[in-house]
């Protein structure tokens, strides 16, 4: 077996998180010689995989024949055992006048079978397509070539709106070849289309921070079969983008490997240290953090994430992914973009101090002409400090939020503050009852009921 075959199955236990025992049960290699190859690849990389050249290179050892013949044997069903192997080896060699193969060499041609290809022959093409298609998933050739998208839930408790515990989900972009996070999003409540469409556009567009370079159109989208991911929403926009929509084979979640060792890594150095956290055998914890806090944690991790030097790959997720300069594939604009991404729409009339929304008022110059007519405002949850204003799906403009221009807060920021509001209401009126009851004058008591006056008996005397 030369190092390129040795790398694709090594690569599983690298790049995929596959225990060596379990591939050792999969492929029929021993672990110890796994865990040499695992030496070897961590001391000088695939090609310290190559087989050194022995001394008596170039002598003719066991017969291709007989090479042959063990392999067909190997591969019929049912398998004989590497003794029997050996010993139908032998009386072939005895038949043919070969020299007779020792019982490690026959091991060791067996071993050296390709195990998809074992797989396919002893096991059928469901058992090879459940344990090497998705799992033999090759590394993309090129930035952006292949994004995955998944959600998890997150093993932490936070406070939401009202105060009570809840548990967020996080939804996350990677590209496939730089492992970099281009995007992600947390969010309270099952995971969604529209969360997974803000992920996107943050993934896609060019982010405020300069360090976080990542972006663009990917050529393929690699998702799972959850409704979110094949919504005709998320279907429309692939179409619009000319992104290739690739599903998982429904049950076979292999393929996201690579992901799922984010949120590992994510619930390891990241939840572990925040208040909330919620371990195996401690189901309940007490949350302190609310949804913008847990975001700010996780986003400062994805920036370190970036930067910092992967295993796999050997250099940073950012440092793979911008490579020796390209230029992504773009959207023609955001607002393209959000006309694609951004289905949280609301129709409204236009007034003459703008539109309002939320409590909010939003104003641009371009809106005086659409005084007294209904559009359609599209806005990002995580930023109402501006919303994107459109006239049958044709972008207008872009309204600010008059009293908060230079201020970015959330839909999430504005239910906390109303429900804070609510409740300072409730004390306040809570608190004035027993005053007002005390300022009232003291009602007259009631009259005590008339009792009715009973007849007296009479009494008679008896004459004497």
């Amino acid at each position: 077996m030369d190092g390129p075959q040795k790398w694709n199955i090594l690569r599983l236990h690298i790049e995929d998180g596959i225990p060596l025992a379990s591939l050792a049960r999969e492929t029929g290699i021993g672990t110890r010689t796994l865990s040499r190859w695992h030496s070897a690849y961590r001391a000088g990389g695939v090609a310290a995989l190559e087989r050194t050249p022995r001394a008596d290179a170039g002598a003719r050892r066991t017969a291709p024949e007989l090479v042959v013949f063990v392999e067909h044997l190997a591969l019929t069903r049912p398998r004989p055992s590497i003794a029997t192997l050996h010993r139908l080896a032998a009386a072939e060699a005895s038949r043919t006048g070969k020299k007779p193969p020792s019982y490690a060499t026959v091991r060791s041609i067996v071993q050296a079978l390709d195990p998809g290809m074992v797989t396919l022959a002893l096991e059928g093409p469901a058992s090879y397509r459940d344990r090497h298609e998705l799992v033999y998933l090759h590394r993309a050739e090129h930035p952006n070539a292949l994004w995955q998208a998944d959600h998890t839930e997150l093993d932490i408790l936070i406070k939401d709106p009202s105060g009570r515990p809840s548990r967020p989900w996080l939804t996350t972009i990677m590209d496939d070849y730089s492992r970099a996070i281009c995007g992600y999003m947390v969010f309270e409540g099952a995971p969604s289309a529209m969360n997974t469409a803000l992920a996107l556009r943050q993934a896609i567009w060019p982010k405020n921070d300069p360090a976080w370079s990542m972006c663009g159109i990917p050529d393929a989208l690699y998702v799972d079969h959850g409704s979110d991911f094949t919504s005709h929403h998320l279907e429309y926009t692939a179409i619009a983008l000319k992104i290739r929509i690739i599903h998982s084979t429904v049950g076979r979640p292999q393929g996201r490997g690579k992901i799922e060792r984010f949120f590992q890594t994510v619930n390891t150095e990241v939840l572990a240290t925040l208040p909330g956290h919620l371990t195996p055998g401690h189901p309940q914890a007490v949350p302190a953090l609310e949804l913008a806090g847990l975001d700010r944690a996780i986003g400062e991790f994805v920036g370190q994430y970036n930067e910092r030097t992967h295993a796999a790959i050997r250099t940073s997720p950012k440092a793979a992914w911008i490579g020796e300069g390209w230029m992504p594939r773009m959207p023609e604009s955001l607002e393209e973009l959000d006309g694609l991404l951004l289905r949280v729409s609301k129709h409204r009339t236009i007034q003459r101090d703008g539109i309002h929304f939320q409590g909010q008022r939003y104003l641009s110059p371009t809106l005086a002409p659409f005084v007294g007519r209904t559009i359609t405002i599209r806005y990002d949850p995580r930023d109402l400090s501006e919303i994107r204003v459109y006239d049958h799906d044709t972008f207008v403009c872009t309204a600010i939020d008059e009293a908060h221009p230079n201020q970015r807060y959330s839909l999430h920021d504005i239910e906390t503050a109303r429900r804070a509001r609510r409740r300072e209401l409730r004390r306040g009126i809570n608190d004035r009852i027993p005053a007002a009851n005390r300022s009232q004058p003291e009602p007259p008591a009631p009259p005590p009921p008339a009792q009715r006056k009973r007849k007296q008996l009479r009494t008679y005397e008896e004459d004497e």
